[in-house]
């Protein structure tokens, strides 16, 4: 054997046994190993980067609805559910009418454990939204980003009741049944709303999985564009 064999393989077997001797977490990254400990930190850090910045808007005006609204949702992430309920009711004050701060007040205080408070506030506010088909839909959409399905669905019926002709109010609740495994309900609404409004790529994509062929469309009636606008607006929203 040459010099140069015997020098190969003394490396070989010296680097088998260094490898042998580390144990199998060895040979997995450090990045790997120390990943789910780096990504809290990461995902800590922010929140209080972002805390800190809505704080310095608040110190520039108290009044800022929407801050204290966004406050409020950080605090939900920390599952501080109090310290949210209370920046929700701040923005309120200030914002009597911000959907979003009603239906993110309702969540904070059912995760909270408080559940007849949040009853009783969420029968208040779809109440309040009554009288507007537009309020009403955006207080659906604000339970539905919630999960609070049962009073989206109130809200979303509320919302037809004021505006029956609304091709994408009747999508939402067409949406609603199918989630919850209700196909007869579903294809009632959105066949009702593809004939309000057949430029739905989403809703005839869906009425032909469910093996149904929609004809007899019509143009939407102007008194629905503005609700209209406001769900395709919640969408983008949920794609970003």
């Amino acid at each position: 054997m040459s010099f140069f064999e015997r020098f190969f393989l003394i490396v070989t077997i010296s680097v088998i046994i260094f490898f042998a001797g580390c144990g199998e977490n060895s040979f997995l990254p450090k990045d790997f190993l120390s990943f789910n400990k780096e990504k809290k930190e990461i995902d800590d850090t922010s929140l209080e980067v972002q805390k800190s910045q809505i704080l310095k808007r608040l110190e520039r005006k108290y009044q800022d609805a929407d801050a204290h609204y966004q406050l409020g949702r950080l605090y939900q992430k920390e599952s501080s559910w109090a310290q949210a309920e209370r920046e929700f009711s701040i923005a309120l004050t200030f914002d009597p009418v911000l959907r979003d701060a009603q239906t993110a007040r309702i969540r904070a205080l059912k995760d909270g454990g408080d559940v007849e408070k949040a009853e009783l506030l969420a029968e208040e506010y779809i109440a309040r939204a009554g009288g507007s088909a537009l309020a009403s839909l955006e207080m659906g959409l604000g339970f539905q980003e919630q999960t609070l399905d049962d009073y989206a669905l109130e809200c979303y019926k509320q919302a037809l009741r004021l505006a029956p002709n609304s091709g994408k109010v009747n999508r939402q609740i067409g949406y609603y049944y199918l989630a919850n495994g209700d196909q007869v309900r579903a294809h009632d609404y959105l066949t009702r709303s593809f004939q309000l409004n057949p430029n739905q790529p989403d809703v005839a994509n869906q009425l032909g999985r469910l093996g149904i062929t929609v004809k007899v469309p019509s143009k939407n009636t102007p008194d629905t564009r503005k609700l209209d606008r406001r769900v395709d607006e919640y969408d983008k929203k949920l794609a970003e």
